[in-house]
């Protein structure tokens, strides 16, 4: 038997599999019904455990070729069934096996849905993947006082810069914990990338002589990348920006707007999101636990787009900057495409930049 117990003392009892040790971290869901290789490859899932509310996973198994990142941090994997025989002509192992490798715990055979009406009521809670659970109070106490996100970006990051070539638009890649399918959107319009630190400096970003800069997606709280958000309040003025996700965040902080944590998130593939000047609607793949404060958002920024259900800023453009950024992820993968125009947008921003300092 294996046990999850949260900061306000419940337990929950299942079967184990994957790895084999105890594990904490901050417990999430997501309403995705495929991709649940993706998605615990994602680093913005770094120290979290992940509770899949589709009752069936890993039925066809895992291949290499959908990794979002070669080495995840996510801590732990909750569901109520993982597959007896996936079978896929793409699979090269279960998912139990693929956890056991990358050294994940999980548990099935929980009620997720009565533990995702818990985090829904009651929002987030830091939780631990137990073998044994003789009192469950003390974890709990214990639990309280941890702080299981702090500095995660740091561990995600790269801490060297590589280049993914290209032969088009030079793209300087801020990684805050990138997912790969961001990169293969940048590699398929043929751009040059370097991935840089998400501790770059404004002067190393433009010592890369930048058409563009992305920002993209990570984990924890935004507030802790502070000195990012000043890197960016200078280089916006020279290049064309984009921000994804933890990108947006940044964005908008070196703007002069505000963040805040959310009860429990946006986590899954089916989120509804309005672009405001066409009232056009797209479903989008989202993954964060902090979003903009609308009400701190300052006259140099415009708000784009707002998620359908709950009204939260979803994209940001700057009025005087050719500078822009998305909370959801257009990337997607897994989810839909309805989005993935955006990076079109971004390389047309570049190119009128560019013809625009040509004629000048």
């Amino acid at each position: 038997m294996r046990y999850l117990v949260l900061e306000d003392g419940s337990v929950y009892q299942g079967e184990g599999f994957g790895a084999d040790f105890e594990t904490d971290g901050e417990v999430v869901f997501t309403t995705g019904m495929t991709g649940y290789q993706e998605a615990i490859t994602d680093q913005s899932y770094a120290n979290q455990i992940l509770v899949f509310t589709n009752p069936l996973i890993g039925n066809y198994g895992v291949t290499l070729a959908d990794f979002e990142s070669i080495k995840p941090e996510v801590k732990g994997v909750i569901c109520h069934q993982v597959a007896r025989r996936p079978d896929n002509w793409r699979m090269q192992a279960s998912l139990p096996e693929f956890l056991k490798q990358i050294g994940v715990p999980g548990i099935q055979g929980i009620d997720t849905r009565a533990l995702v009406k818990k985090l829904r009521i009651y929002g987030t809670l830091k939780g631990r993947i137990a073998n044994n659970v003789e009192d469950a109070n003390e974890i709990a106490q214990e639990l309280k006082s941890k702080n299981v996100t702090r500095g995660i970006i740091a561990t995600v990051s790269t801490k060297t810069a590589y280049p993914v070539p290209g032969s088009k638009r030079n793209i300087v890649v801020i990684d805050f914990g990138i997912k790969h399918s961001i990169l293969r959107e940048l590699a398929k319009r043929d751009c040059n990338c370097f991935v840089l630190p998400y501790t770059a400096t404004a002067q190393e970003v433009l010592n890369m002589h930048p058409d563009g800069v992305l920002l993209s997606n990570g984990p924890g709280d935004p507030l802790e990348m502070m000195e990012a958000a000043e890197m960016v309040r200078k280089i916006e003025q020279v290049v064309p920006v984009f921000g994804i996700c933890m990108g947006h965040q940044v964005f908008a902080l070196a703007n002069g707007a505000q963040t805040y944590k959310m009860k429990f998130g946006h986590r899954g593939f089916n989120h509804p999101v309005r672009e405001i000047a066409t009232g056009n609607i797209g479903f989008t793949s989202q993954n964060h636990g902090y979003a903009v404060d609308p009400e701190s958002i300052p006259a140099d920024l415009m708000v784009t787009h707002v998620e359908v259900n709950d009204g939260t800023v979803e994209g940001l453009r700057h009025k005087r900057y050719p500078a822009f950024s998305v909370q959801f992820h257009p990337d997607a993968t897994p989810g839909p495409h309805d989005e993935e125009s955006l990076f079109d947008d971004f390389m047309d921003m570049i190119d009128q930049r560019k013809e625009a300092e040509q004629n000048a």
